[in-house]
């Protein structure tokens, strides 16, 4: 308690203009449960309080001054010149506290440049002012920020599912006194089984993480707040104080950012700088990890939320359960999300791209793909011929019948089995594509279709390129007249389950395009779920 009304004393002298040796034009004081804040209208003053909560001590004032160097040091990563030094305060004779060298050194502070509020990307989002190109800016930031940030066996140990497991357990075990009252306990279960469940069955994915060098010494509280466009990008307060919150999967810090846009209702801005950091830093996979890491960042906040509750006056409680409700539901959301396998088709006319997508697609997420096109190269389809009339010999209407009813076996056995499956195929009759939404329906996993387009002309070209070579499609261009009039547009689609793809563009265009749009369709997939009344 001492050392805490100490802290006050010099805090209190701090509110005092005539306390700095520069001139002052506008004094406010902030504080968060570690540290207290000094804005003076060109510099900042940041102290951090002699408190112990477990994950932090700062107690002695030789770690205050530590911890001080360290933030500095590591916040340089995403800044310049903001975070200048670390300065002394001092106790006169008098028992009065100055900044000039006068006394015994009593506390320290780090001394940043004020960087105004207008320019953050909290600010900025709400006042409409954000841009495509300020988030591929900060994709392009960020992805260059984790290529060159600290890595480690030491670091990689971070990803490992049982760590991942204890932090997340962790949060679960300091929750679980809500559930019930603060928390819907229904909604709360879910959250805790669906998320120990990701991590079990997805083993792979966790150790592909740590061998393609995906965990990092990061950010640790990568917030909009946090995030300027001042002078360029200016990213700030990082997490100095325990490694273990700064150290993880890239994707740990990107799902923090992209919980917070979405919490305040800009998740399409969220969608444009994930597919700029997953370009510039051909990490695809992050889709894969997303939704669970973000759970997991909700988990953490609604966490905050709930433990302030504990602490501050009855009349400011009301707020706090408020924030922990919505940060509950936001959570809810993400859990399912990643806990509904999604059923891609990917279709359109031969020639379109379709396949080469779908492989791209299948290899970046570790999804099973299963094709038409090789289910008919199967024995009990060969047909000892050369290339036939649409309509006849394997494209007669009864084997391509066959054809689908495959496809789709396939498909309820890996949905069954809890994973994602892609289908890549024409496609080309509404009937075969109704049965393939009635399976998603009846077994409740997400569906997309992703129809790929591109001029006749396009077609045309990449089905005479079959004929010189061994591809594994038998459409040619004599064909294409019969199939342009058998192929049934898919206008009974809504547009939460389909996507057209423009395959006239580069293939990574299409690819980060088909990406990004899929993940707007399960989004929009799922809230339409929880929107629907329960029977």
């Amino acid at each position: 308690m001492e050392a805490l009304q100490r802290f006050e004393a010099i805090c209190q002298a701090l509110t005092d203009p005539a306390f700095y040796p520069h001139a002052v034009s506008c004094l406010q004081r902030r504080d968060t449960h570690i540290s207290s804040v000094f804005l003076t209208g060109r510099w900042v003053y940041k102290l951090k309080k002699p408190v112990d909560y477990g994950f932090l001590d700062f107690r002695d004032p030789d770690d205050r001054r530590r911890f001080c160097e360290l933030e500095v040091s590591l916040n340089q990563r995403l800044s310049r010149d903001i975070y200048l030094e670390v300065i002394k305060i001092y106790e006169r004779d008098d028992h009065r506290f100055s900044l000039e060298e006068n006394g015994r050194v009593v506390e320290y502070a780090v001394r940043m440049t004020q960087l105004p509020d207008a320019v953050s990307l909290r600010d900025l989002l709400k006042k409409n002012r954000i841009g495509r190109t300020h988030m591929r800016n900060l994709g392009q930031t960020l992805a260059v920020f984790y290529e060159k940030s600290k890595q480690s066996s030491q670091i990689d140990h971070y990803g490992k599912r049982d760590v991942i497991a204890f932090n997340m357990e962790e949060s679960f075990q300091q929750l679980e006194p809500f559930a019930g009252d603060v928390l819907e306990r229904e909604r709360w279960e879910c959250i805790c089984q669906v998320s120990r469940s990701f991590l079990k069955r997805h083993v792979k994915l966790f150790d592909h993480r740590i061998e393609t060098g995906r965990i990092r010494d990061g950010h640790g509280d990568l917030r909009t707040d946090h995030v300027y466009f001042y002078q360029g990008i200016q990213i700030i307060d990082c997490i100095e104080f325990n490694d273990r919150f700064r150290y993880g999967d890239v994707v740990v810090d990107l799902a923090f950012l992209h919980m917070d846009m979405e919490h305040l209702g800009y998740p399409e801005w969220s969608r444009a700088f994930l597919v700029a950091y997953v370009d510039y830093a051909d990490d695809p996979e992050l889709y894969s990890l997303l939704d669970f890491y973000a759970a997991y960042r909700a988990v953490v906040r609604l966490k905050v939320s709930c433990l302030r509750c504990q602490e501050v006056k009855k009349a400011q409680q009301q707020a706090l359960r408020d924030d922990a409700r919505h940060f509950l539901e936001q959570a809810y959301q993400y859990a399912i999300r990643f806990s509904r396998p999604t059923f891609w088709i990917f279709c359109g006319l031969p020639g379109t791209g379709k396949s080469c997508l779908a492989e791209q697609v299948a290899k970046a997420l570790s999804i099973s793909l299963f094709q038409s096109d090789r289910i008919r190269k199967e024995r009990q389809f060969q047909f000892h011929q050369e290339v036939v009339p649409f309509g006849q010999g394997v494209y007669r209407l009864q084997m391509r019948q066959l054809v689908y009813a495959r496809l789709l076996a396939h498909a309820q056995e890996t949905l069954k089995g809890g994973h994602s499956v892609i289908l890549d195929a024409t496609y080309s009759h509404r009937k075969w594509r109704d049965e393939a939404r009635l399976l998603a329906s009846d077994l409740d996993t997400n569906i997309v279709f992703v129809e790929c387009v591109c001029k006749e002309d396009t077609i045309f070209s990449r089905l005479k390129q079959r004929e010189s070579g061994s591809a594994l499609s038998d459409a040619r261009t004599e064909h294409f007249p019969e199939m342009l009039k058998d192929f049934e547009p898919l206008t009974e689609l809504a547009p939460e389950i389909w996507l057209t793809t423009d395959t006239d563009q580069p293939l990574r265009d299409a690819f980060l395009k088909v990406l990004s749009e899929s993940y707007a369709c399960k989004c929009a997939q799922v809230k339409k779920l929880l929107l629907t009344p329960r029977p």
